[in-house]
């Protein structure tokens, strides 16, 4: 009977990874886990502590820091897999799993299943001839060298592929490889995972090449897999069930999902809402019972769309990711920085950025041309953003892979504060309170077409104390709210009063908040 050791990769939610543990592990099978480097180091300790007395359990022999579209997913992948082919010699197959990832079936069911398909289970499409890539870089993921993260460092990511691409920088792949693309949740067998590791070993050229190209997770073993195993032994798909909403992001199943994800072709789910516990209840008892007949319909996308299009009248747990009145998340903290003057907030931000490390984004309310990613078209307009408001910032946030993030309000967007101040999330306000000059004023009348280059001085004259007034009524209004969480720094502060509201605001601690707090010229015009 087949034996399965569970590759975990993970960066967060201890509790819920000891658990998950255990639950896998009760029945016999195996689990060996990497947790980020990145994450709290606490955490770690957590999982260690609770953990490290199961001998079903063994850890990466080598923790690494991890970020999305890097070579580090792999690397990580790969150190949990010989950590898990030394530790466990009885393991059969070598299960690829997420920390928002769940069993639908039960032990009983996966070890039979496996036990009647001597295959490799992978999503295994050729890289050029599929269409697996709806739009953005394609061939330029292999062609060209990326040795930056997208997402955390986009103008060297970029200015790097641009220099690349300019300079005709192109590079071959090896010879004898053919590039496939799949998806990153496999299930193989012992021997497939050994002669992979081998090959690692060997072939230090594809390695090299691998290293260096553009979300590697979704290449590298999908490529190896159909170059080492023939593909009579291959079954081309996931044993994870994954659904992707309208704006090309995973959909998070909920409590009132159990009979659609227990009725799939599937072993697994993703992703797992963390608050719908009645769900996560089920499905742990689940993993362990005996005797279950499962009555496998795989209607799954159509019964997802139904019971959305239905607006889960009278069936709800809690409100969605893609709707208005959705719930950012409750371990999620929103940090927003209010403040008239955009470039005093964006320099701000900027000195976060660099100092903290965590994400952070512009006027992305307020600035049609703040630069974004590309989320499916919701964050195409200032009217879609705002629409769907805690559709996007839910996005961010999972396009970020973060739980705390950073934007700017423009005072005037009262109605989003209070609307974002009312969310389950832990929300924290910074007002940047600024001096206004007449000379200020007048540009900002300009800006916003209250005045243009022939407005008479007269004219300026009158409305120059309306906008001041305007102004001093959105503070006020801000301030009169008594929002929770709320810090407020003022140009003529000095720095150690600046700093510490902005421990207060950030969470930092005073060392780091001061050398933020001594940013040069953050007031200057």
């Amino acid at each position: 009977m087949p034996k399965i050791a569970y590759i975990l990769l993970c960066h967060k939610e201890p509790e819920a990874i000891i658990q998950q543990a255990l639950r896998l592990t009760a029945v016999g099978d195996y689990m060996s886990i990497h947790f980020d480097a990145r994450a709290k180091p606490e955490h770690y300790q957590m999982l260690r502590r609770a953990l490290d007395g199961n001998p079903n359990v063994t850890f990466a022999h080598k923790r690494i820091r991890c970020g999305w579209g890097e070579w580090s997913l792999v690397q990580a992948s790969l150190h949990a897999v010989e950590s898990a082919v030394a530790a466990f010699p009885r393991a059969t197959h070598f299960y690829m799993l997420s920390g928002d990832c769940m069993a639908v079936k039960s032990a009983e069911y996966a070890h039979s299943f496996l036990d009647a398909h001597d295959a490799d289970f992978i999503e295994s499409f050729d890289f050029f001839e599929s269409d697996w890539i709806k739009t953005g870089l394609k061939e330029e993921r292999l062609i060209y060298r990326h040795w930056f993260n997208e997402r955390t460092q986009p103008w060297l990511f970029y200015t790097g592929y641009d220099l690349q691409k300019r300079l005709n920088l192109t590079r071959e792949v090896p010879h004898d490889i053919q590039v496939m693309i799949g998806s990153q949740w496999w299930c193989l067998r012992r021997r497939t995972v050994e002669t992979i590791l081998e090959f690692t070993r060997q072939r230090r050229d594809v390695m090299r090449f691998f290293r260096t190209t553009w979300i590697p997770d979704e290449t590298f073993f999908q490529t190896l897999v159909r170059h080492l195993v023939p593909e009579r032994e291959i079954q081309c798909r996931t044993l994870t069930f994954l659904m992707f909403s309208d704006y090309g992001m995973p959909i998070t199943f909920y409590n009132d999902h159990y009979d659609l994800l227990v009725g799939q072709d599937f072993l697994f789910a993703r992703k797992i809402s963390p608050e719908a516990n009645e769900l996560r209840a089920r499905l742990g008892r689940l993993y362990s019972a005996e005797d279950v007949d499962f009555q496998v319909s795989n209607e799954g996308l159509d019964l997802y769309k139904f019971l959305a299009g239905q607006g889960r009248v009278g069936r709800r747990f809690g409100a969605r990711f893609w709707e208005t009145e959705g719930s950012l998340g409750r371990d999620r903290e929103l940090m927003i920085v209010i403040c008239k003057k955009w470039h005093v907030a964006k320099r701000l931000l900027a000195r976060i950025k660099q100092v903290t490390n965590v994400p952070a984004v512009e006027y992305l309310f307020n600035e049609e041309t703040t630069p974004l990613p590309d989320l499916g078209g919701i964050q195409s307009t200032l009217e879609k953003r705002t629409r769907h408001r805690r559709a996007l910032m839910r996005m961010l946030f999972d396009y970020y892979e973060t739980d705390r993030l950073i934007i700017c309000l423009d005072p005037s967007a009262f109605e989003l504060l209070e609307d974002f101040c009312s969310d389950r999330s832990v929300t924290r306000l910074l007002d940047v309170q600024c001096e206004f000059s007449d000379e200020y004023l007048l540009g900002h009348a300009r800006r916003v077409g209250l005045a243009g280059e022939q407005t008479s001085p007269a004219t300026l004259a009158r409305i120059l104390p309306t906008i001041r007034n305007d102004i001093a009524h959105e503070a006020d209004r801000i301030r009169d709210a008594d929002f929770s969480r709320f810090s407020r720094i003022r140009q003529s502060d000095k720095a150690d009063d600046m700093a510490e509201r902005l421990v207060e605001f950030l969470t930092i601690s005073p060392d780091a908040a001061m050398e933020i707090a001594e940013t040069e010229h953050l007031f200057a015009e």
